[in-house]
């Protein structure tokens, strides 16, 4: 049974930094997959923001987080994290965890509001 717990989030200002944690359960072990964090901010849809292979040697990014955002992972605990730093407003999101390709489950998500 999938289960992706993901926490963290919060209200934080411009510049300011915030680290996600995704708990995740598939089944298999965790290093079987590769891992990926998404978001959905009001009114768009949901997009692939950073990942990760099974063992976190190679790591991806889009562009607009590149060099402020840090993709982790700790397969003993079947956790994942997501360090953002320098947040800027349109960071504002849902963010969720989920395997990279994503399964159809998603789970609660975190909310990061980040003011002007």
């Amino acid at each position: 049974q999938v289960q992706l717990v993901e926490s963290g989030g919060g209200l934080v200002q411009a510049g300011g930094s915030l680290r996600l944690s995704c708990a995740a359960a598939f089944g298999r072990t965790l290093d079987n997959y590769g891992m990926g964090w998404f978001r959905q901010a009001p009114g768009k849809e949901r997009e692939f923001v950073a990942g990760l292979s099974e063992t976190g040697i190679n790591k991806y990014y889009i562009d607009s987080v590149e060099g402020r955002f840090t993709v982790s992972r700790d397969n003993a605990k079947s956790m994942v994290y997501l360090q953002m730093n320098s947040l800027k407003p349109e960071d504002t999101a849902v963010y969720y965890c989920n395997a990279n390709p994503p399964t159809n489950y998603w789970g609660q998500g975190t909310q990061v509001t980040v003011s002007s």
